[in-house]
């Protein structure tokens, strides 16, 4: 996995894959080296489920975007605009590539380490975090949202319950607000208000 946040290219090969949501397909270029390249993994799908019964309005930040899915996703069911960053230089020509290749207007991607190169506040942040980037990497990701959401803003993530989503759910609630907004198949999808 360190290849993905080094930047070093590993041989090309770029495919196409059609993915199901909500009745609605879409067509996503992915290729070597970026995150669930053989389509949609079930975390994020999880993640969107979720968030597809939510009031989603405003700016939404798509960290650490991949190939883009997340964010193309919730800009086609709402009247949003859509950042998504990544550090994986790769995974950004592919979202933008994607961005087209969907038709989604509301939607712009730009390299960011986290939110390095963030310049606004936003009133939702989601994530399918890096969890193999290890705890110091995640927590960047969760509680450094606090900084870029509007007020009343929410992070949702999701996270596997063999990776610690338990602990993180009893540890976050010490101090912010957090609720589990579904439960599947051991993946848990949070939405956090700090």
């Amino acid at each position: 996995m360190n290849h993905y946040f080094t930047n070093e290219q590993l041989p090309s090969n770029v495919q196409k894959k059609i993915i199901n949501i909500n009745d609605k397909s879409y067509s996503f270029y992915t290729d070597n080296g970026v995150f669930s390249k053989k389509g949609l993994d079930y975390g994020s799908r999880s993640l969107i489920t979720s968030l597809l019964n939510e009031n989603i309005s405003g700016d939404v930040l798509d960290l650490g975007c991949g190939y883009g899915v997340i964010g193309i996703v919730l800009a086609s069911f709402f009247d949003i605009n859509v950042d998504m960053v990544d550090v994986n230089l790769r995974a950004i020509h592919l979202a933008k590539r994607n961005i087209k290749e969907n038709k989604v207007s509301n939607v712009t991607a730009f390299y960011s380490n986290i939110y390095d190169d963030v310049i606004k506040k936003y009133d939702f942040i989601a994530t399918n975090p890096p969890i193999r980037a290890g705890k110091e990497t995640l927590y960047k990701f969760l509680l450094g949202a606090k900084e870029f959401l509007k007020p009343d803003g929410a992070l949702y993530f999701v996270i596997n319950k063999d990776q610690g989503a338990k602990s993180l759910y009893e540890e976050f609630g010490k101090n912010y607000k957090i609720e589990i907004l579904s439960k599947n198949k051991g993946f848990f999808v949070f939405k956090c208000q700090f």
